[in-house]
């Protein structure tokens, strides 16, 4: 991979604390009372550094990661907050889990940058009907499909590729075969993100469409992912490109979404 974070677990942990601490955690501060111990579940929770930042805050947090190489070194990391029993973990597809299996309900669950990832989410939203309490929510953070690195080029080995943005929306036939060219090994999960897209204004529909309402939203111009990642300064996107549908989709870098069940709405 072309940038060096992407290999550094420990440091990539860190850049996930950091983001989480600054940006995650003072948005859902907002909308749940921190003064009582909160249940948190991340989805997609890979070395767990988003939520250390809800643990020193003394809550009570689960992560499921469906890569088991990934809660090995969260379980490294974590290891206070393990034998502090601020935290678990499960290395499982978290379509494969009840809520019993996780120890009872949640006041908030995380996605981030996870749900691009999942192909059928009418289920995934009722795995979120299932797993929340009465007056939770869900955080999401995802990046339009559109937007300059909607395909997450910047994972693939090839420098040129990985800097182009929209390489990702070229058609599927030729990326691929561009990738074979390059001898790139991993060109079904590439293809796989191809699948799965998902634009800001199909996310609405869904969330509608799945018995839930958005709370909250926050497009960005620059993704305060970036901050940590290459020293930029995080901006929110103009006002105008942001109330306008397609078209805000190719600048806007990531999009964050509190959302809750209807009912909880009413």
């Amino acid at each position: 991979m072309v940038y060096d974070f992407h290999n550094d677990a420990e440091r990539y942990f860190n850049y996930q604390y950091l983001h989480s601490k600054e940006y995650i955690v003072p948005l859902v501060n907002q909308y749940l009372d921190f003064s009582k111990q909160l249940r948190i579940l991340e989805i997609g929770s890979a070395e767990a550094g988003v939520l250390k930042a809800f643990t020193e805050l003394g809550h009570q947090c689960v992560g499921v990661e469906i890569s088991e190489s990934r809660v090995v070194l969260a379980k490294r990391f974590m290891k206070t907050e393990l034998d502090a029993g601020l935290i678990d973990f499960y290395d499982s597809d978290v379509f494969k889990v009840n809520v019993e299996a996780l120890g009872g309900k949640f006041d908030l669950i995380i996605l981030k940058d996870v749900i691009e990832h999942i192909h059928n989410r009418k289920i995934l939203y009722e795995k979120f009907a299932e797993f929340l309490k009465p007056q939770g929510y869900v955080f999401i953070a995802m990046p339009p499909w559109h937007m300059p690195f909607g395909g997450h080029q910047q994972m693939l080995h090839n420098k040129f590729y990985s800097r182009l943005p929209y390489f990702h929306l070229l058609p599927m036939w030729f990326t691929k075969q561009l990738l074979k060219w390059d001898k790139y090994p991993y060109i079904d999960d590439w293809t796989d993100i191809k699948a799965t897209r998902i634009s800001i204004n199909g996310f609405h529909k869904e969330v509608k469409t799945h018995g839930f309402s958005i709370k909250e939203k926050i497009y960005y111009f620059i993704n305060p992912n970036y901050q940590f990642k290459f020293n930029l300064k995080p901006r929110k996107q103009n006002s105008i490109i942001a109330s306008l549908p397609y078209i805000r989709d190719f600048f806007t870098t990531t999009a964050y979404f509190l959302i809750e069940t209807k009912k909880n709405s009413n």
